[in-house]
């Protein structure tokens, strides 16, 4: 087992992976920018490294200040957590190269599954299902004109290189295909330096379903069952469930089992997240995340197992601790995203906090690293917390997201805590009717 591991990362995910590693009696090395000298997880980590100034291109995304303050630290292995370098094949590749442990997959799966087209091939190949669409990159307007009319409208023209939502548009049919082609790679190109796309069937009423995984690198693989993330704004998730209000546990069964085959087949290492389009009991393969995932805790909370351990110990060569058939959900989990925006338009709202108050009880989680008195940066991401609730069953933890709303205090700045409040009044939220459009619908409503 790793002695002293480096966190390459920030915020309430840097303070989760702190907390891990030091339930296992490893010593962490925290990385900041000078914005983030005062941060909960570099006041909490064994040793802190400045390694350059707010923009994250000078510091979190800066490659050798990260190697060295491994070196100068003499951590054995990175935690790249979620975001900045999480998924760059790269990174991984130059750790390795400096004898140092990547905790996460290996380049290669990295790679493989950053590109959407090679993916979906892959994907394709294992057995997985996948979206109607393009055979690969569509070149030009007459390539996406002919794929479309195959594929059949309304289609998704999608940056082979996205993420975020970026490089993505729908066109409804025909007449509106170059503008929206256009635009998906100009989008592209700002966004990535890539402006090819492909063109995927787009659903109408589709459900935004993942599968948890795990892989030891070495032939065996397991599932922990499913997320349901179809609560979005702009493509970002704003709650997540588990398990599905609309997946009984034969679906789960099987598509869990295609997943977990999947990643034995490839030797996939550490955890990742197969992400699907559900509709009318029908999956369709979108992406696979080969990193930890912000809601990662509902999947811990239904499954009762710590998925950054489990990352520590594949990374350290210890394998799974569980297999399959001990791997079976309680209860039921429910995450907020709680960011620092205003509403309605959602608009950045760094500062400082001026008072903090956690909500407590039983089955209430809080992931966040605020602390009253410290001073939000405007340089990096909005999330400044996760309010994760367990109960019994889905109305339990309903009610208890409800309570645990209530209590939460966050004074100095304004939040998104509201719009769960205002979620929470809705019959098709409390009936789980809802797919990956109703949210926007509503906040346009």
């Amino acid at each position: 087992m790793f002695s002293k591991i480096l966190i390459a990362n920030r915020g309430e995910i840097a303070l989760r992976i702190h907390r891990a590693c030091r339930e296992m009696g490893i010593r962490t090395v925290a990385v900041h920018s000078t914005a983030d000298a005062d941060a909960m997880h570099v006041r909490l980590a064994d040793e802190s490294v400045c390694i350059g100034p707010p923009p994250a291109q000078q510091s979190y995304l800066n490659v050798p200040a990260l190697i060295t303050a491994c070196e100068i630290s003499g951590a054995e292995a990175i935690h790249p957590g979620y975001g900045f370098l999480s998924e760059n094949a790269a990174f991984a590749r130059i750790v390795e190269e400096h004898e140092l442990v990547f905790i996460g997959p290996t380049p290669e799966h990295i790679a493989i599954m950053g590109d959407k087209i090679t993916a979906k091939d892959t994907m394709k190949r294992l057995g997985v299902p996948c979206v109607p669409g393009s055979d690969g990159e569509v070149a030009d307007l007459d390539a996406a004109r002919a794929a479309a009319e195959e594929i059949g409208y309304p289609v998704l023209i999608k940056a082979t290189a996205g993420g975020g939502g970026r490089g993505m548009k729908v066109a409804q049919d025909a007449d509106n295909l170059a503008h929206a082609f256009s635009t998906a790679r100009a989008e592209a190109r700002a966004a990535f330096g890539n402006d090819a796309v492909y063109l995927e069937k787009y659903l109408r009423k589709p459900r935004h379903i993942e599968i948890q995984v795990i892989g030891d690198g070495r032939g065996a693989a397991v599932h922990l069952g499913e997320r349901d993330c179809s609560l979005q704004r702009r493509h970002q998730k704003v709650l997540e469930e588990a398990p599905s209000p609309a997946i009984d546990a034969e679906t789960r069964a099987r598509i869990g089992a295609t997943c977990a085959d999947a990643m034995a087949a490839i030797g996939y290492r550490g955890v990742g997240t197969v992400e699907f389009l559900y509709e009318d009991g029908a999956f369709y393969f979108i992406e696979m995340n080969t990193r930890l995932q912000v809601e990662h805790p509902v999947t811990e909370a239904v499954y009762g197992i710590d998925l950054v351990r489990e990352q520590i110990r594949i990374a350290a060569g210890l394998g799974l601790s569980r297999k399959q058939d001990s791997l079976t959900p309680k209860g039921w989990a429910i995450e907020c995203r709680i960011n620092a925006e205003k509403l309605p338009n959602f608009s950045p709202s760094p500062g400082q906090v001026t008072a903090f108050h956690v909500p407590g009880g039983l089955g209430v989680r809080m992931d966040s690293a605020l602390y009253a008195g410290y001073r939000i940066p405007p340089y990096y991401d909005s999330l400044i917390g996760k309010l994760i609730v367990t109960g019994e069953d889905r109305l339990d933890a309903l009610a208890r997201l409800d309570r645990a709303l209530s209590e939460l205090i966050v004074d100095g700045i304004d939040t998104t805590a509201p719009l769960f409040r205002a979620l929470l009044d809705e019959p098709d939220i409390r009936s789980g009717r809802y797919d990956i459009h109703w949210l926007e619908g509503w906040l346009a409503g």
